[in-house]
């Protein structure tokens, strides 16, 4: 049986079965769990008739990127951004990018601790305009995420969710209650992908995004990782566009990002430059204003353009901002037409810096 944690944090969203086991409610999973035993997420799990947070405060470490690392090109272009993860996930992707810290067993991987406070007073003095939830999912860290987030809200600075979307109605609620902004992992357009491939469903992470437009003022971008042969032919990436184009409306930025072999699909091979291209311009058709490539060198695929006259509003080479041609209240230069996203009046000269952190002492 699992040894839990002594300093294991109280968390909510969770029931006690007629069979005395405890059920967690935080995620579909809806794990069920007997004394000593941990969810799949492997963070959260039973103490004496509880659902805890084994993870509060730790972190696998701390990190400023560029915020169109996240990625969010529509959000504080050119700031740093605090970055951080804990350990664990609720999904079980077999082509995770992040494997060594969202698969982690290991409570070594968490070298890092910051109490919430110490933390967004830390990314003040850096002089980031933002916190980012990432590395692995804030879902699982719920509690931690969500203090963190009260405590940036004091001192004016933003948070950023980089999540895959797997989450009940009830704590979906209250998270989003706390983020300025998010990166919702879609990745895939079908039942069987999430099913075979990462152990969840689909129409979970739909509701997400769903909740997120219609529900909330939270700035939120949307990622699909294309793997050949898996969810990048023309039907599923058409059917994708369609369903955002429907229910999302056209100004929800897309990125798709190139997939590279790991964890446990080392045989599938890169993804072409040209399916990305295929896949923005597939998008586009389809009505979507804002449509990027990502993991390649592409300067057209990164940039950003004028839904309505084509100007070039934001010139990105990989990391790095070049042309501005937004005004200060965020509109094309050209033809005053808005650009959706969160804009100050100019940009960030942050680059493609990255610079690890160490908090704890």
């Amino acid at each position: 049986m699992p040894n839990i944690q002594q300093d294991s944090h109280p968390t909510r969203y969770w029931h006690t079965l007629d069979d005395g086991r405890v059920q967690c409610d935080l995620c579909p999973r809806a794990c069920k769990l007997k004394d000593g035993q941990r969810g799949l997420c492997f963070v959260r799990a039973c103490e004496e008739g509880r659902i805890v947070l084994t993870t509060y405060g730790r972190s696998s470490g701390f990190c400023i990127d560029p915020i169109e690392k996240k990625p969010l090109n529509h959000f504080l272009p050119g700031t740093p951004v605090l970055s951080f993860g804990t350990a664990g996930c609720n999904l079980a992707c077999k082509f995770c990018q992040n494997w060594d810290i969202s698969k982690s067993r290991e409570f070594d991987t968490l070298a890092d601790a910051a109490a919430p406070d110490v933390l967004a007073a830390k990314a003040r003095d850096l002089h980031c305009r933002s916190i980012a939830f990432t590395y692995n999912d804030p879902v699982i860290f719920h509690e931690y995420a969500i203090d963190v987030a009260q405590e940036c809200r004091s001192l004016g600075i933003k948070t950023v969710a980089v999540t895959a979307g797997y989450v009940c109605a009830e704590p979906r609620q209250e998270f989003y209650r706390y983020m300025d902004a998010a990166n919702v992992d879609l990745k895939a357009f079908t039942e069987h992908f999430y099913k075979y491939l990462t152990g969840g469903h689909l129409q979970a992470v739909l509701d997400t995004l769903l909740y997120l437009k219609h529900e909330t003022p939270v700035w939120f971008e949307i990622t699909t990782l294309l793997i050949p042969g898996e969810n990048d032919s023309d039907g599923e990436i058409d059917q994708m566009s369609h369903w955002i184009m429907d229910h999302l409306g056209p100004d929800v930025p897309l990125h798709f990002t190139a997939f590279h072999p790991d964890w446990k699909m080392l045989e599938h091979a890169h993804t072409p430059h040209g399916t990305l291209t295929r896949a923005r311009q597939i998008a586009k058709r389809n009505g979507l204003h804002h449509v990027y490539t990502g993991n390649v060198h592409d300067l057209e695929g990164g940039s950003t353009y004028c839904s309505s006259c084509d100007e070039l509003l934001i010139a990105r080479d990989w990391y790095v901002l070049k042309d501005w041609n937004l005004t200060a209240e965020g509109r094309c230069r050209k033809c005053q037409t808005p650009c959706p996203g969160v804009f100050e009046a100019r940009p960030g000269d942050w680059g493609a810096k990255r610079q690890p952190v160490r908090l704890s002492v």
